[in-house]
């Protein structure tokens, strides 16, 4: 993800920098090096031992789990991925936390002064789902939602921010799917925008930057992030209205807006949750009017799909494995859409300078796309 330089985010010193940029290396050589042996792992030791038990292939990851999890190769870069994920939270909050007290006075002065004319609106009355609150995402300690100081906190879309530069794919998911929407109705141009699920508000921000005459909106339920966000979005000079809702039932008006989106959101919820919020992107949305749900590949083999469910395991991504089994088209019909109204679609995005992917292929996302009808 691409990384702005900006009045909130945090500044480290030269031996954090290097932590950082050590932690960085590390997850590339990881990804890039050492990762794709698991799949020679697969190939050359756990399938023909599956097929010399069973007779058979493999039907599917969870056949291929167990041996995979037994596999040294596979616990060797397990372990190291986890860790990987740890260290970049550590030097994360290292650099973060000293300075929590000065970023939480540029918040304040930010909220006061509004000089791009963005809003933020808190309501502690919105409850934060379980699906958050059980586990900490992405094993960031306190996740997104946590209250580190009693008043004004930025701490968690601070470290948030500060951590995700370790994760060195260079790209920005706003950026990606506002390629895709330019490319499919090159002649769409927006009034209103919301996105859901925003965090920081790294992935809104290339919308308004793109649709300057149209008024952006973010939802979130975590209060630290949202101020970091709004903060953020004023710095660089973006204005964007942050405001804390549950994108299951918002305070918006039915057929407010021309575009929804969100940016690898969808899996953060839960099977229950999603039909509730396809439900409200569709009564949110004019007639005529465009939702895009950007998502994580889940894979297309059985080895595939299992080294997808890594983050599940491994990186409180709890609900992320049973995307893979689920079709959003039919999830979304669930909530009221037409089928004539929703598709699935792939984004292939340009990768320069790194290896293909997971898979040995092109990186490919998937689109949830839904055109609202009468």
């Amino acid at each position: 993800m691409l990384i702005s330089n900006h009045d909130m985010l945090p500044t480290p010193s030269h031996d954090q920098a290097a932590r950082l940029d050590f932690v960085k290396s590390l997850r590339a050589h990881l990804s890039g090096s050492v990762m794709p042996g698991n799949y020679l792992a697969y190939e050359r030791r756990v399938e023909p031992a599956i097929r010399l038990e069973t007779g058979a292939s493999p039907a599917d990851r969870r056949q291929i789990r167990p041996c995979m999890e037994r596999d040294p190769f596979y616990r060797f870069w397990s372990a190291l991925q986890r860790r990987s994920q740890e260290l970049m939270w550590d030097v994360a909050i290292d650099i973060t936390e000293p300075q929590v007290p000065a970023l939480i006075e540029r918040f304040k002065r930010y909220a006061r002064d509004t000089p791009a004319g963005g809003s933020l609106s808190l309501d502690s009355g919105v409850p934060v789902p379980r699906y958050h609150a059980v586990h900490d995402i992405h094993i960031q300690p306190g996740g997104y939602h946590t209250e580190q100081v009693p008043v004004d906190d930025v701490a968690a879309g601070a470290i948030f921010e500060t951590g995700i530069q370790a994760y060195g794919w260079g790209l920005n998911l706003g950026e990606l799917l506002l390629g895709y929407l330019r490319s499919r109705w090159p002649e769409f141009r927006p009034g209103r925008i919301l996105d859901i699920g925003c965090t920081i508000g790294s992935s809104t921000i290339p919308w308004a930057r793109a649709f300057p005459g149209a008024e952006l909106h973010a939802i979130d339920v975590a209060a630290p992030v949202l101020r970091y966000a709004h903060a953020r979005a004023e710095a660089l000079g973006v204005p964007i209205h942050f405001s804390q809702q549950n994108a299951e039932a918002t305070n918006f008006a039915s057929g407010s807006f021309d575009l929804v989106v969100s940016h690898i959101t969808l899996h953060e919820t839960s099977r229950k949750a999603m039909p509730r919020i396809l439900a409200e992107c569709r009564r949110l949305l004019k007639q005529g009017g465009l939702m895009l749900h950007f998502e994580i590949p889940r894979g297309n083999t059985p080895i595939e799909q299992f080294m997808h469910d890594w983050e599940s395991y491994n990186n409180n991504e709890s609900f992320a494995r049973f995307m893979t089994d689920i079709d959003l088209p039919a999830v979304a019909t669930e909530g009221g859409w037409r089928a004539a109204e929703v598709r699935d679609d792939r984004i292939v995005p340009a990768m320069p300078g790194t290896k293909k992917n997971y898979a040995r292929g092109e990186l490919s996302f998937k689109v949830l796309v839904g055109e609202r009808g009468q």
